[in-house]
């Protein structure tokens, strides 16, 4: 549930745990393509003279057709979707890393337990409390934890965050104020700064430490925001949203996790190639994260940056000129710590595992999700007990991470 106004504040001021943000922790910032998306065309196997032939309208031509809207070239097998041009400089300077044919041993084709398996951190028909990324932070024991360690972007708390110590769910920043009649919440803090001075009591340490996060989120209110390096996010949720997680991670509140999603993806019914709704979906995802990472220029090093979706769709157009719902996909992962401009995973070829013929078949899987994260979680973040956030998993060596 998402919190009020009034008990986020509550929360921050009578919590038990000390409100000190930690300026120097990392940023885990996963982003959720939900509908499952088809990573195929993508990060699209050019090399493979099946994809054309088993996508005769919705392929996207070779890069060596030239023009606007040909795949752009990333190595002799691999191309970027036309649409994806905003994160070719990210992956020429090798600061995006893709993971092909990822996925998880889930094959129910259903939407919300392939993605309640893959938030959960799962095996299928295995149950372990709360998500990954929640366990993840309760193994980290860190002694600060704020309501604002752990944020999702939207009005509720995804499966990925729960049992973190702390969790809000919010839209804006500017959700994150006192209010006040004239509109400016400067003397209020003032006021409360006096009341939990040094001999304010047991409460003291903590209603300054809490008066501290109001301060900083104060000074980056959104009609004052201005990104750097020019840096232009998509008018839109998708867009807001990462232009929220840049500002918390500005203003220095100890931010160690944000989720946000992106749907739309289910592209059963025309489905498009370089036009059309998954073009326009693409398009929105490569303008927003290439706008992160440019405003997030001077704290590269201190941000990571996943992108998953629940499952990949089938190699093959159905009769509706779109794809159906099918089982390997591509993660992304964007930071100065990817070993980026290269496509890890092994390509398992475009033929159907027979024995999913009945089933949810699609590109075969050959990297487990799991072992693309504990990668991450291990490398980037400094997690040193990977087995309390995927008990019993022993992750293989993906290479994403230099």
């Amino acid at each position: 549930m998402k919190p009020s106004r009034r008990g986020f504040l509550r929360q921050m001021f009578l919590t038990n745990e000390a409100v000190t943000a930690d300026q120097g922790a990392k940023t885990l910032v996963c982003v959720f393509l939900r509908g499952g998306a088809d990573t195929l065309n993508m990060v699209i196997p050019y090399g493979d003279d099946q994809y054309f032939r088993l996508r005769p309208t919705l392929s996207i031509a070779p890069p060596s057709k030239g023009g606007s809207d040909a795949a752009i070239r990333l190595d002799d097998f691999y191309a970027f979707h036309p649409r994806l041009r905003p994160l070719y400089p990210l992956f020429e300077e090798g600061r995006l890393g893709i993971v092909q044919a990822a996925g998880s041993d889930n094959t129910t084709g259903s939407h919300f337990e392939a993605q309640d398996q893959m938030e959960h951190g799962e095996a299928m028909g295995k149950t372990i409390g709360g998500g990954w990324i929640g366990r993840h932070l309760r193994a980290m024991k860190r002694k600060e934890s704020t309501p604002l360690s752990a944020v999702a972007i939207g009005p509720a708390v995804p499966e990925s965050l729960r049992g973190a110590r702390q969790v809000s769910a919010i839209n804006s920043l500017d959700e994150i104020q006192i209010n006040t009649p004239s509109g400016d919440p400067t003397s209020a803090l003032l006021a409360l700064s006096a009341m939990y001075g040094a001999d304010a009591g047991i409460l003291s340490q903590p209603g300054r430490m809490t008066l501290d996060l109001l301060h900083r989120v104060e000074g980056l209110r959104a009609s004052e925001y201005k990104a750097a390096n020019d840096a232009e996010y998509p008018a839109d949720e998708f867009g807001s949203g990462l232009r929220e997680i840049a500002r918390l991670i500005k203003a220095g509140v100890g931010l160690e996790a944000a989720c946000i999603d992106l749907g739309g993806w289910d592209t059963h019914f025309f489905q498009g190639a370089v036009d059309g709704l998954q073009a326009e979906n693409i398009n929105l995802l490569a303008r927003g994260l290439a706008a992160f990472d440019a405003d997030m220029k001077n704290h590269r090093d201190r941000v990571i940056v996943l992108v998953m979706t629940e499952f990949g769709r089938r190699i093959y157009e159905n009769g509706s000129l779109g794809t159906d719902h099918g089982r390997g996909f591509a993660m992304m992962a964007m930071g100065s710590r990817v070993n980026g401009g290269k496509i890890h995973g092994r390509w398992p070829g475009l033929e159907e595992d027979e024995k999913e013929i009945l089933g949810p078949g699609g590109l075969r899987i050959t990297t487990d999700y799991r072992s693309a994260l504990a990668e991450v979680l291990t490398r980037v973040m400094g997690n040193k007990d990977i087995d309390k956030v995927f008990p019993g998993f022993d992750p293989q060596p993906v290479g994403l991470i230099g």
